[in-house]
């Protein structure tokens, strides 16, 4: 998922106007400044699969990220920061190999944040989102919750966090274009709205390839939520 509607900002950071970045894991002191960014990336999504106004699902995604564990887990995020330490971008991997709990904990922040009724909804929603978006085989490292703030985006700044993971050892020591050594290979994915033609197109620049869709669309999905993964190939 990609940022497609504005994150809250404030006027700190002017159009066109350079910014010092560095890179960095993110920090459950983060949640703040990064909900917002994570729910930027995935409006519709995130609108759909909790059904709750926008402040409320931000306000849940502060409370998630904040936890030593799951899919929205400050664990799982990197971000690029201001001079000032302000996070300013983020993207998050999800390693195949290690997300077996993540429903199970998903459930269980949904319960303690929207209590018991809510949460059987949202679950129920979740599971006809997941048969769009679904979770990383074993064999994959899936990049989400991909955005940027809206004062910065085409600047540059996602491609840099991105190249940055990469050489920092996240994501390149175990994804690569071909098979290494007779290791089994590792595939990076990612998920793009098929709407998001803007988003499509950077992933395009970075290196990744439309994968042949394995199934049909749900009929229970909103027709707005129709994505594709790609995978990583590296730049030619």
């Amino acid at each position: 998922m990609h940022a497609v509607d504005p994150a809250r900002t404030d006027s700190r950071y002017r159009e066109h106007e350079p910014v010092a970045l560095r890179f960095r894991a993110a920090r459950a002191g983060d949640a703040e400044a990064c909900a917002p960014l994570i729910f930027a990336s995935g409006v519709r999504e995130f609108g759909f699969f909790l059904g709750e106004p926008a402040d409320a699902c931000i306000e849940f995604l502060a409370f998630a990220f904040a936890s030593k564990l799951g899919r929205f887990s400050y664990r799982r995020h990197r971000v690029a920061v201001t001079e000032d330490d302000q996070p300013v971008a983020v993207l998050a991997l999800h390693d195949g190999r290690h997300t077996w709990l993540d429903d199970p904990h998903v459930a269980l922040m949904l319960m303690l944040f929207f209590g018991q009724r809510r949460t059987v909804r949202m679950l129920l929603r979740g599971l006809v989102l997941e048969s769009e978006l679904p979770a990383p085989k074993s064999s994959q490292t899936l990049v989400a919750h991909c955005a940027t703030h809206e004062r910065l985006r085409g600047t540059g700044v996602f491609s840099t966090l991105f190249a940055e993971a990469m050489r920092a050892g996240e994501l390149i020591n175990s994804q690569t274009p071909a098979a290494r050594n007779g290791r089994l290979r590792r595939q990076l994915v990612l998920d793009v709205l098929v709407s998001n033609k803007r988003a499509y197109a950077l992933y395009r620049r970075l290196g990744f390839v439309e994968l042949p869709r394995r199934a049909p669309v749900s009929a229970r999905l909103p027709c707005d939520l129709e994505s594709v993964r790609m995978e990583w190939v590296g730049k030619e």
